[in-house]
């Protein structure tokens, strides 16, 4: 295509990928009939060196003043009403923040933003914009959550110049677009929930949060990866990316934030969905340990690190010998499965503990999902039990990250670990020898081992 030419141009509608011939599949995000044809304007080539020489000098909006003498009172974040998501956001919600929350269809996306919309109703107005329901859909569920208020307004709109109508006649202090996807503007070329659409759609939202002052929350879709739906720009509009989890199937929800330029970015707040609606957890840690009283071969309890939180979880496994020809499974559920190859291997290789020929099944309880490299200790501890058919003690938690040469290394916070462990009740805490901090007035016994060997025989020895 020749530069300054009108042509066609292939965009994919998941993540705005562009190419100049058509494919089946997009090169980026590998989506299958995401590609679609679209136009590019022409637009004369003239450098850059040109338009500034060409360029009439203006006078700026406001002279530039030292940032000693800058207010910043109006950038002081207010609280929403929800302890955990004031968690995540660190205090609560910025004047004229845009804010995304992403999560699959169905994890309760909708219910905490008309809960969270229902509790800043008690402060200021909040206009509620729904383009996936009616409203009287949304009112069902308000009723049903208790979430009515005076002061929150209710829209189902699709029409951008509709929801702009509404903002000025309602005048909200606040705004929740459930969801941004949904909405279209006339004049721009795509479909809703299309790559121009959306990215169009958002820029001017955020222009016309930063004029008026105006919280903007947006709801997103997801792509079937998990991640956000849409063009990659959409995150770098917004000044804060939420996203919610959770099985569908389960009550346990978390929301944790991947971008905010207001707070922190290492936070987790944790919620129960049920009939009457989210229910903030404060405390979450018993969700994720099983209510067995016996100790069970295979299973094994480890803190690990969500944000600057702490949360006890428990790791289940299960061996099973396989005979004849039969291929052997690898079944994972809330844990890395390349995390629980690198365990296996370890283990095969630097313990002598055979695991070839068995089928190897590990998952996590509660629903939660451990990613955090201190978890890959409790998993060895649970295989190796779980082979040799021995149950460690119930009182005993293990943490730390499994090298390839069977050495365990030191992880971060183990001070918060170990006092969290002894909150809920365990005595003793097999960790890395090289941890940093060991609290020395910790009333867990702690024990220290430096390889994959030491630790199995420290755990199911008989004396402590």
């Amino acid at each position: 295509m020749a530069k300054g030419s009108a042509g066609t141009l292939f965009q994919c509608s998941e993540c705005g990928w562009q190419s100049s011939k058509w494919a089946g599949r997009c090169g980026q995000c590998q989506t299958w009939g995401s590609v679609t044809e679209g136009t590019v304007a022409a637009v004369p080539g003239r450098p850059a060196r040109a338009l500034l020489r060409g360029l009439p000098p203006v006078r700026p909006g406001a002279a530039a003043i030292p940032i000693s003498h800058i207010d910043a009172t109006g950038a002081t974040a207010k609280p929403t009403g929800m302890d955990e998501l004031d968690r995540v956001l660190g205090g609560g919600l910025v004047p004229g923040t845009v804010a995304l929350l992403a999560g699959e269809p169905g994890v309760g996306k909708s219910t905490l933003l008309l809960e969270a919309g229902a509790l800043a109703a008690e402060r200021c107005v909040v206009l509620y914009v729904t383009g996936e329901e009616s409203a009287a859909q949304v009112k069902q569920r308000a009723d049903r959550i208790g979430a009515n208020s005076d002061n929150l307004y209710l829209a189902a709109e699709t029409d951008l110049a509709a929801v702009l109508a509404h903002i000025d006649a309602v005048q909200p202090s606040m705004l929740i677009v459930d969801s941004v996807q949904t909405i279209s503007a006339a004049g721009i070329e795509g479909a809703p929930g299309g790559v121009t659409q959306v990215r169009e759609i958002t820029s001017a939202l955020v222009s016309l949060a930063k004029q008026r002052n105006l919280t903007t929350v947006l709801v997103g879709h997801v792509t079937k990866d998990g991640s956000i739906a849409g063009p990659r720009s959409l995150e770098h509009l917004v000044d804060v990316v939420l996203h919610f989890e959770g099985d569908s199937r389960g009550r346990l929800r978390m929301i944790r934030a991947l971008k905010n330029r207001f707070g922190p970015t290492d936070e987790i707040g944790c919620f129960e969905l049920g009939e009457f609606g989210l229910i903030g957890l404060p405390d979450p840690s018993g969700l994720f340990l099983s209510r067995l009283h016996t100790p069970v071969p295979g299973t094994c309890v480890t803190v690990t690190l969500e944000g600057r939180r702490p949360l006890v979880a428990e790791v289940q496994t299960l061996v099973c010998q396989v005979s004849g020809n039969e291929l052997c499974r690898r079944v994972t559920s809330g844990l890395d499965p390349a995390r629980v190859g690198m365990a296996l291997a370890v283990l095969q290789r630097r313990a002598q503990v055979r695991l070839g020929r068995c089928d190897v099944y590990a998952a996590t309880v509660g629903g939660v999902r451990l990613t955090e490299p201190a978890v890959d200790l409790a998993l060895a501890l649970a295989l190796a039990g779980a082979r040799s058919d021995l149950a460690l003690p119930a009182d005993v938690v293990a943490f730390g990250e499994l090298g390839l040469a069977g050495e365990i290394r030191s992880v971060a916070g183990i001070g918060r670990r170990l006092a969290e462990a002894a909150r809920m009740g365990f005595k003793r805490a097999i960790v890395p020898a090289d941890a940093e901090v060991v609290p020395p007035d910790s009333p867990m016994k702690v024990i220290q081992v430096k390889e994959i060997k030491g630790a199995i025989s420290a755990g199911f020895s008989q004396e402590p």
